[in-house]
């Protein structure tokens, strides 16, 4: 795993450097936050593979024994009865490599967030056009 390398431009350049287990682990998860937030943008941020809408909606990275999610504290709080059963921090939680991924799960924090993001931007132009 070349992960450290820095620099990556593209996510698939960053799923590109982890064996094929794990590249499948990320393209599944990449996959799910497409389809849950199509009008989502990827970029890669703090490089970690990011899906962007009026700012950052998820991030994501593979480490060693697990695949770290980041949906920012708020993303967290929102789900924390059905991320309890994971290990996590205050940003971010950690889906095992050997266990099946929370696919729907990952997929409504993904939209949550999105929406968050949307509602924000939109309130935001609001309080400018009022100003």
């Amino acid at each position: 795993m070349d992960s450290n390398k820095a620099g990556f431009t593209s996510i698939d350049e960053y799923i590109a450097t982890f064996p094929e287990d794990v590249q499948k682990l990320l393209q599944q998860i990449r996959e799910t936050i497409h389809a849950a937030t199509p009008e989502a943008t990827e970029k890669i941020s703090y490089q970690m593979p990011t899906f962007y809408l009026k700012g950052n909606v998820v991030h994501f990275a593979a480490f060693k024994n697990h695949i770290g999610f980041y949906p920012a504290p708020h993303g967290l709080e929102a789900f924390k009865d059905e991320l309890s059963v994971y290990n996590g921090s205050k940003g971010g939680v950690q889906f095992p490599l050997d266990k099946p991924l929370p696919l729907k799960l990952i997929a409504k924090i993904a939209k949550y967030r999105a929406d968050g993001n949307l509602k924000k931007a939109e309130e935001k132009a609001k309080k400018k056009k009022n100003s």
